[in-house]
């Protein structure tokens, strides 16, 4: 709850500084609110350590080899970028990029998920 409490204080005065520099410098609002965003990228990866090595740990539990975990990270990697990104591109006015990197999003997961799709392919074969 602490953490969100930071993020939340973090996000709203960086938005309303952004929206009085918007005016006259928009540049510079655009600039703050990337610093922003990696100051609370910085907390929320150090914060989420602890949920890492549970999922280290139930992963190790399970059995279950990490060709069926790592792309399940790559693409929630991938989806956070896309949506951030592409957050940051309608900011700045550029809906175009927006589109191409969602664009690009989408084929990059889906080849992340590959592995993990021949992994059940394979899986119903030995099942026929």
């Amino acid at each position: 709850m602490e953490l969100l409490l930071k993020v939340f204080a973090l996000c709203v005065i960086t938005a309303a500084v952004a929206s009085l520099l918007r005016r006259s410098e928009g540049e510079l609002a655009l600039l703050l609110a990337l610093c922003a965003a990696a100051c609370a990228a910085a907390l929320l990866i150090a914060a989420g350590e602890p949920l890492a090595a549970l999922l280290r740990t139930l992963a190790d539990k399970t059995g279950l080899s990490s060709a069926v975990f790592t792309p399940l990270w790559k693409v929630l990697a991938i989806a956070l970028t896309v949506r951030i990104g592409g957050a940051f591109c309608r900011d700045a006015s550029q809906n175009a990029l927006a589109c191409v990197l969602e664009t690009a999003g989408v084929v990059c997961a889906l080849l992340a998920a590959a592995p993990l799709l021949r992994a059940v392919l394979e899986l119903m074969e030995g099942l026929m």
